[in-house]
């Protein structure tokens, strides 16, 4: 009797279907068109394009690749339905070019804007997105860099990073977070505290919608400040007022989506000061926003 209950527990299990479980895009595919590795956090596999082919100064100093020039796509999803989104950096001579090689592979273009004031030579930064098959968004956008100057050889071996200087943990205690200290930049990804969708799907913030703050050294012992705040409406002018008060610029408030939930708005700022002023004013309008 027992064997012929399991037999038929057997046959049962057999007729069931077969569930298989995405596991997210591939990196392997992704890095073998593009030329390079990314970092994966998450659900989000994302891929980084320095310029570091440009010179770019802002008021005389000298921007690392690492605070304000670069490019990047995340992608998201499968190999066979995947979308990726990004932010290229590119010359004014660049846009229009590279805008009609994604348009022709069927892109979404999102925004096309500042984020620097002042810099030499001037730098403009165009958000896209796609969907398709992992391997086809991969090779459409290396063709869009390709008609920029785009560094996209592969990256040589990093070198050990040095001991980070002594003004990165004065921004750190007067940011009151720990950071990312890499190529002279120190960086902050501050997630938002609520959930942000597209098309009804929950964005990661590695896909562009965490408060992105990066720091690098100036002269006499400071330090500069560049990024974007992702806010909500409600949020927008508190922190435009907590930035002034502490002397930060606002360079530009617009929009990088399309039909994000709920609408963002993307603040980008700049300030030159000692690390304990820029920092605590950095931290002054974070407390205006909704982070975890």
């Amino acid at each position: 009797m027992i064997a012929r209950l399991r037999f038929f527990i057997f046959l049962y299990v057999l007729s069931l279907p077969i569930v298989v479980y995405a596991q997210g895009v591939t990196p392997a595919t992704i890095d073998q068109t593009l030329g390079r590795s990314g970092q994966k956090t998450g659900d989000v596999y994302r891929v980084g394009f320095p310029r570091t082919d440009l010179h770019v100064s802002v008021n005389g100093l000298a921007i690392k690749p690492g605070l304000a020039l670069g490019s990047w796509a995340a992608f998201t999803g499968t190999d066979d339905h995947a979308m990726v989104m990004g932010d290229l950096v590119l010359l004014e001579e660049e846009l229009n070019p590279v805008m009609a090689q994604l348009r022709s592979s069927g892109f979404e273009i999102t925004a096309v804007h500042n984020h620097l004031m002042e810099e030499t030579p001037k730098i403009l930064y165009l958000h896209y997105m796609g969907h398709g098959p992992v391997a086809q968004l991969a090779a459409s956008l290396r063709a869009a860099l390709a008609v920029s100057k785009t560094p996209l050889e592969k990256p040589a071996a990093s070198a050990e990073e040095p001991a980070p200087p002594a003004w990165v943990k004065s921004v750190e205690d007067a940011v009151g977070r720990k950071g990312t200290f890499k190529g002279g930049v120190l960086s902050y990804g501050v997630p938002r505290g609520d959930t942000i969708t597209m098309a009804g799907m929950p964005m990661a913030p590695a896909a562009g919608v965490g408060e992105a703050i990066n720091f690098q050294a100036a002269d006499s012992g400071n330090v500069a400040t560049t990024g974007d705040f992702v806010l909500t409406a409600d949020e927008v002018n508190p922190v435009i007022s907590e930035l002034q008060a502490h002397h930060i610029l606002v360079t530009a408030l617009h929009s990088h989506m399309l039909t994000e939930q709920p609408r963002l708005f993307f603040m980008h700022f700049w300030c030159v000061g000692s690390p304990e002023s820029v920092g605590g004013g950095i931290a002054a309008a974070l407390k205006h926003v909704s982070t975890k």
